[in-house]
């Protein structure tokens, strides 16, 4: 076994240079992925599609009488193992556990303040729903952006991801990420779910969305290419 590969884990070179301004990125990070899971929440009450990881756990959860954050983290976990076994801890950070354990139980939350709130079908309205829809995806693309260009480790999901289009270098990642999405798509479909338009538009323009939202933040805000 590469004793190597358990030495180095996502942010720690940060982390040993300057605690501070890596404790402000953890925060940081902790809050974009309670805003993904918040703007994922209000994507499920339009029922307009969201992104195809979310389908997938949405649709298993269901089909099992689990709720999406029990679901979610146990697969999340699942796969955790998996990435550290193969890659060692290198793509591992706080972003990963903090995304691991967040995102389905921020979701669950979020629907349940919803429904106590609004009426019944209430995002279901002409207004509302797409108002609701394009307002979720916003918030869940910059969120996601940020949490991914934070580069604290991958979530359990992208380390699969990654996994798998690093196995397939010959095929362009964009469309290894695609092909890896649709099956989750496909997944769901299995599960008794059905695809809407949102979760066919995210799973083949989601990765290069928030490649450029982070490129722009990046350039823009974090100022990283001026480094």
């Amino acid at each position: 076994m590469d004793k190597n590969k358990f030495v180095t884990w996502a942010g720690k070179d940060r982390f040993k240079n300057n605690k501070k301004e890596f404790t402000a990125n953890v925060v940081m990070v902790v809050i974009a992925v309670l805003c993904m899971g918040i703007s994922l929440g209000f994507l499920l009450e339009t029922d307009l599609g969201t992104d195809p990881y979310t389908f997938m756990n949405v649709s298993i959860a269901g089909k099992i009488g689990w709720t999406l954050g029990n679901w979610q983290f146990a697969l999340n976990a699942v796969m955790f193992i998996i990435v550290i076994l193969i890659t060692g801890i290198g793509l591992i950070g706080p972003g990963s556990v903090a995304n691991m354990i967040l995102v389905g139980y921020t979701v669950d939350f979020t629907r349940s303040v919803i429904g106590r709130t609004f009426s019944e079908g209430f995002f279901m309205g002409p207004v509302a729903r797409p108002v609701t829809f394009i307002l979720g995806l916003v918030g869940f693309l910059i969120s996601a952006a940020v949490y991914m260009n934070s580069r604290l480790g991958l979530s359990p999901y992208d380390g699969v991801g990654k996994i798998i289009c690093d196995a397939f270098k010959k095929i362009p990642f964009f469309i290894t990420r695609i092909v890896f999405d649709s099956c989750a798509v496909v997944i769901g479909f299995v599960f008794g779910a059905r695809p809407r338009i949102g979760t066919i538009l995210m799973a083949v323009f989601l990765g290069p969305a928030i490649t450029a939202v982070g490129k722009f933040m990046d350039r823009y805000i974090f100022n990283k290419s001026e480094k």
